[in-house]
């Protein structure tokens, strides 16, 4: 595996558990030579994973648009940052450049970015996995909602199945890693 998107807050949330596996998750990145693939932006989880896989020797490529560069702050010593015009444009960019995707906590940017890509999946518009890190059970309503999805009539259980449900750090990057193993 060559590189994962990172879907995740611009801000740390309440528990300090949210930074602390956004950390862990950078580090075993970096650990596992796998290159961070994220929005560019240097605040919150989403620059604290950066942050960890450039500490710890690994690469980040970052894709921001130019509007939030200012607002979000873009992370100025990436090893590459993409500056694009929309939002669009940096989520097309961002799984172009991956074979993978995890989505720790956030809010709406984040289940933008995770419902997004999971239409583009159950569309066969990406191939890859996509994953959540369902760290002390912030995505356990969103995993009943789409239960309810199921039940309902509105999403078949095979979609239902596209979305990789892992506990901690070491879970998903198993998780990525059989996906790739089995295809």
């Amino acid at each position: 595996m060559q590189s994962i998107v990172v879907y995740c807050a611009s801000s740390l949330g309440v528990n300090p558990i949210y930074n602390e596996v956004a950390v862990e998750l950078g580090e075993k990145m970096a650990a596992n030579g796998i290159r961070l693939i994220y929005g560019g932006g240097g605040f919150g989880l989403m620059g604290n994973v950066a942050n960890a896989v450039l500490q710890s020797g690994g690469e980040v490529t970052g894709v921001i648009p130019n509007f939030l560069a200012d607002l979000e702050v873009a992370h100025n010593t990436l090893t590459e940052l993409h500056f694009v015009e929309t939002m669009h444009e940096r989520k097309f960019k961002m799984v172009q450049l991956s074979k993978g995707v995890i989505a720790l906590p956030g809010g709406y940017g984040t289940l933008d970015e995770l419902f997004e890509i999971l239409a583009w999946r159950q569309l066969k518009l990406y191939d890859g996995p996509i994953a959540i890190v369902n760290i002390n059970g912030f995505y356990d309503l969103m995993l009943q909602q789409l239960d309810r999805t199921v039940a309902d009539g509105f999403l078949k259980a095979e979609n239902r199945a596209l979305l990789l449900v892992a506990n901690s750090v070491d879970e998903v990057l198993k998780l990525i890693g059989e996906f790739w193993e089995g295809v």
